[in-house]
């Protein structure tokens, strides 16, 4: 009977244990999570674009096929590379960050520039005009997968980064965790604003109850103007993200005067007022990462469209990637 209790109570602590190792894990997940939400929120900005122009019966096969894809992305490529990174070159997690970080910026500033000085899209006009429904749709998968690719490993690389050192284990259990649980958050959001309006127009000719039918027509014409926000956010978000990664990586690396700078100047506001010091502190320093990361977008765009871009092209034999 002895025997028994002894070994009963091994393995209740091996139980304790292994409940404590889920706790650090979903924690850390958790924390790495928070930190990658920049990317993670374009991540759901953007993807609601490639299921435009179809029938609202492949809208979620769509978003599906693309979801499968960034799964792989995340787990088959992006997560062994992320831990032979850590294991053999951790060196180059903060240059690799920093590259991720610039891509944000420049993607981010793009963006702004586009809204300020408006012009036609010829690749979007010309996507629109491929005739079979199909092609279109291989096409459009095909491109969203790639941008996923780009997106998720800088959302590994974050996580990664913002995972404390320790075993082989911990880092690629908090990475599958992150991954996993990132897609399910954004292509699970991302199913239901492409499908809301259907809802809100089921709703508003089919509810029993007039509260019913005025939601519907209520969700119906604020689709329009909650995708045009969820855009703002997801810009405003990249150039938070980017530029804090810039900053952060460039003080790693040894030139600590923006993060200074940014650290006394949203210090001194939050000095002005005591009582939110917090929360003003926070505000100025992502307000200034964001401005540092749309200065830097803007001086990336010519680099990219003049220099890299046309390189690219000669070296594939093909445009800009989606």
């Amino acid at each position: 009977m002895s025997g028994l209790l002894a070994l009963l109570d091994d393995v209740a602590a091996i139980a304790k244990v292994a409940a404590a190792s889920v706790d650090d894990v979903i924690g850390q997940a958790a924390k790495a999570g928070a930190k990658a939400a920049g990317a993670a929120i374009d991540d759901a900005a953007v993807t609601p674009k490639y299921v435009h122009g179809f029938e609202p019966a492949r809208e979620l096969p769509i978003v599906w096929r693309i979801a499968r894809g960034s799964l792989k992305n995340k787990m088959l490529i992006l997560l062994p590379a992320a831990l032979a990174l850590s294991a053999f070159a951790p060196v180059l997690i903060t240059p690799l960050l920093m590259l991720g970080g610039a891509y944000l910026c420049f993607e981010g500033a793009e963006k702004v520039a586009h809204v300020l000085f408006p012009h036609a899209d010829e690749h979007v006009a010309k996507d629109l005009d491929v005739g079979d429904p199909l092609h279109l749709e291989e096409k459009r998968v095909a491109g969203a997968i790639k941008t996923d690719f780009i997106l998720s490993a800088e959302i590994m690389t974050i996580a990664l980064a913002a995972i404390p050192a320790g075993s082989f284990l911990m880092e690629a259990a908090t990475l599958a965790v992150v991954g996993i649980g990132i897609t399910v958050i954004v292509y699970g959001g991302v199913a239901l604003i492409v499908k809301a309006d259907d809802a809100g127009l089921y709703m508003a000719k089919h509810g029993y109850l007039g509260l019913t039918r005025v939601i519907g027509r209520t969700v119906v014409r604020g689709m329009p103007g909650f995708l045009k926000l969820l855009t703002t956010v997801g810009t405003a978000a990249m150039l938070w993200v980017g530029g804090s990664i810039i900053v952060h990586g460039l003080q790693v690396l040894g030139f600590a005067a923006p993060a200074h700078f940014v650290h006394d100047v949203a210090a001194a506001m939050g000095a002005i007022l005591p009582q939110a010091s917090g929360a003003v502190t926070w505000t100025a320093t992502a307000a200034m990462d964001g401005v540092f990361g749309l200065a830097l977008g803007l001086l990336l765009i010519p680099l990219v469209t003049r220099v890299i871009a046309p390189l690219w092209s000669s070296v594939t034999g093909k445009g800009r990637p989606d």
